[in-house]
């Protein structure tokens, strides 16, 4: 009895050693356990374990392929826009209707020699250049009679503010008879049948500080 009493005791000290053994053996880590999967991670391949001393470094996507956020303003863009802060009802699609009709106007009384309505079209510099022009046909017994037949192209080049004057540059480009008598009504230029494309590029100017709506024509010159 007593025998058997001391098996029992030295069978439950031994058991108490294995659980003891096993269970600092199941909690400790070696590193290489199996990483249970995060529930926001998608399932698939595992992502790349961190590299050494990086634990908390978070690794962008890589963008070097993507395109600019927005591309340069050009300088015409840019003139605009400075026109359009200073002057809100400024609108190119209506500008360019302008012109159509100012440049008809002017080639019409310029041929004409119709000084009172180039002085309100003109500024002073441009309107001297045109009279300049019309004093010497008028010297000369010559006459010119001017037809615009239609416009192939109305495009703004330049457009920029100086002080509070918006200054826009545009390009016009349309077909024309333009035909010059002499005093006794013969043709001596021109061919009242046949009409001849002419490319004129011309600047406008408008003070924005007014109310007056209206663009006055302050330069031209030849395209290059």
């Amino acid at each position: 009895m007593g025998g058997g009493y001391l098996d029992i005791i030295i069978f439950a000290m031994v058991a108490v050693f294995l659980i003891f053994k096993l269970g600092s053996v199941l909690g400790r880590r070696t590193g290489n356990e199996q990483q249970r999967p995060g529930p926001y991670r998608p399932m698939g391949r595992e992502a790349p374990a961190p590299a050494e001393g990086q634990d908390n470094v978070v690794t962008l996507p890589d963008r070097s392929g993507e395109a600019p956020a927005a591309a340069a303003a050009t300088p015409l863009a840019a003139g605009l826009a400075q026109i359009k802060i200073a002057d809100p009802a400024f609108e190119e699609k209506a500008f360019l209707a302008g012109v159509r009709g100012a440049f008809e106007m002017i080639v019409t009384a310029f041929a004409a020699g119709d000084e009172d309505t180039l002085r309100k079209l003109l500024n002073n510099e441009v309107f001297s250049n045109f009279k300049r022009v019309i004093d010497g046909r008028v010297a000369a017994g010559r006459r010119q009679e001017t037809t615009l037949v239609g416009f192939n192209a109305v495009d703004i080049l330049e457009a920029a503010m100086q002080g509070r004057q918006a200054i826009v540059t545009v390009k016009i480009v349309s077909d024309q008879i333009n035909l010059v008598r002499d005093a006794e009504g013969n043709p001596v230029e021109g061919d009242p049948d046949r009409p001849v494309e002419i490319v004129d590029i011309w600047t406008f100017a408008r003070d924005t500080r007014t109310s007056d709506p209206n663009w006055a024509l302050v330069g031209t010159r030849s395209p290059h």
